[in-house]
């Protein structure tokens, strides 16, 4: 493991320098194997599976209506980010956003809309600005660590402060235990 200031993807520095974060780029761990799972960034880092924030990009599909005209090819973006240790549920997900229909993204629309490959997402600092959730269970950790724009790169932060960032809303959208 290192820690320099270059570890973040470069887009993910300047987004963090113009949010005032430069700091947090002093904190960016690169680990020699891809921290691209959850269980892979926990294990590497040492800590909770659940202390892993995950950058999931879904796709959603207006309001509920009556159906009649043709539905677009790609829904709408929406970042949702969870804790590791959970499963988010797209059911859930598709009430809090009051639409007809969400999916999760395709690997291409990922990189499209965030500027990032899957398993290096970071919660903010993304090509095209999105609506972002965030489940509350992130909220039970001091501190979380998520992904620094690629998939060896990761970060800690307060996940309220993470929140803020991210401009997300605090939903509960966690597969719930059967």
């Amino acid at each position: 493991m290192t820690t320099t200031d270059s570890a973040a993807h470069p887009r993910f520095a300047e987004a963090l320098r113009e949010l005032g974060l430069g700091d947090v780029n002093a904190r960016v761990r690169t680990f020699p194997e891809a921290t691209r799972t959850a269980a892979e960034a926990a294990a590497a880092i040492g800590c909770e599976l659940s202390q892993i924030c995950k950058s999931l990009i879904f796709a959603a599909w207006g309001p509920p209506g009556d159906g009649s005209g043709p539905e677009p090819a790609t829904g709408e973006p929406v970042l949702v980010l969870m804790d590791g240790a959970s499963r988010v549920d797209v059911e859930r997900v598709r009430e809090a956003l009051g639409a007809r229909k969400v999916t999760r993204a395709d690997a291409k629309a990922v990189r499209e809309t965030t500027g990032y490959a899957i398993g290096g997402v970071p919660p903010f600092g993304h090509r095209t600005r999105t609506r972002v959730l965030a489940d509350r269970s992130l909220l039970a950790h001091d501190v979380v660590w998520a992904a620094a724009g690629t998939p060896y790169s990761v970060f800690p932060m307060r996940p309220g402060e993470l929140v803020e960032h991210a401009g997300a809303t605090l939903v509960d959208v966690r597969e719930r235990a059967v």
